[in-house]
């Protein structure tokens, strides 16, 4: 029995936090029990999401990211409570804290700027998850649907498979219109792809020209030269978007126009045949 309690002893003695296997085995029980939080503060988010469909998904996302961080930073600040060497440190590094903080802030102020612009976009949601937004960008104009909000960034997806990352900072204080909160809906892009032999201004206006009399001139946007490379050049025909339930109709439609236009006009000829999209 007295061997029982002196090994017993030993034990307690090395899982002390004051030693360093003690220390280390503590930061692996407060890493587990972090990760096993955020599991379930991410399972308790999507049952009340299933629960209630009313919930925001912009928002509900947005708290989640900020729980998680939340959970972490608390188990950060309780492990390095219950450390003593830590303790000590956190107590002498105060002082300099000041300091450390304007430095910090000064060089991370593009990332605090997103994290702040993210914040305000979830409070007063000028979009949401699933918004179709006009933005600008260096490539030109661009519309895209809202993919995901995180604390840094707005991701958008455009309808050729693009994706447009948009800091929060910008996101927040650029001129953005949202196609979806208005009765505007988001105009139909159709990308043709030809070779760079082809005579691309005469397969610009034939492409509106094919647009206009399967809809009307007022229904035309334009037809745009997005893109040159080595395997050849692309331009993407924009006209009006319709209705949701008919945009894939008139893709359909405008495709079929647009290939018997294009092979009757000799602009499919070899090496110059038009990929429609």
């Amino acid at each position: 029995m007295k061997d029982l309690k002196i090994g017993e002893y030993e034990l307690l003695a090395y899982l002390h936090p004051d030693t360093l296997i003690g220390a280390l085995v503590y930061l692996l029980l407060f890493v587990l029990l972090a990760m096993v939080l955020s599991r379930l503060l991410r399972s308790a988010v999507q049952a009340a999401v299933s629960r209630t469909g009313h919930l925001d998904r912009t928002t509900v996302s947005f708290l989640r990211q900020m729980g998680t961080a939340a959970i972490w930073v608390v188990m950060l600040i309780l492990y390095a409570h219950l450390i003593p060497v830590l303790r000590a440190m956190g107590t002498a590094l105060l002082a300099g804290a000041g300091v450390a903080s304007v430095v910090i802030g000064l060089a991370a102020q593009s990332t605090l700027g997103n994290l702040v612009a993210g914040v305000a976009i979830t409070i007063y949601r000028p979009f949401r998850l699933g918004d179709t937004l006009q933005v600008s960008a260096p490539t030109g104009t661009e519309v895209g649907t809202v993919e995901l909000i995180s604390l840094g960034y707005t991701t958008l997806r455009t309808a050729d498979g693009r994706y447009v990352v948009l800091p929060n900072s910008i996101a927040a204080s650029q001129v953005t219109i949202n196609l979806s909160a208005t009765r505007a809906t988001a105009p139909l892009p159709i990308v043709i792809k030809v070779s760079r032999e082809t005579d691309l201004e005469a397969a610009r206006r034939l492409a509106e020209s094919t647009a206009a009399e399967a809809l009307d001139q007022q229904a035309v946007l334009g037809c745009f030269l997005t893109r040159i490379d080595d395997n050849g050049a692309v331009l993407e025909l924009r006209v009006r978007g319709p209705a949701p339930g008919e945009r894939d109709s008139l893709h359909s439609k405008l495709l079929a126009k647009l290939a018997q236009r294009f092979a009757s006009s000799g602009l499919d000829g070899a090496g110059t045949r038009p990929g429609l999209s």
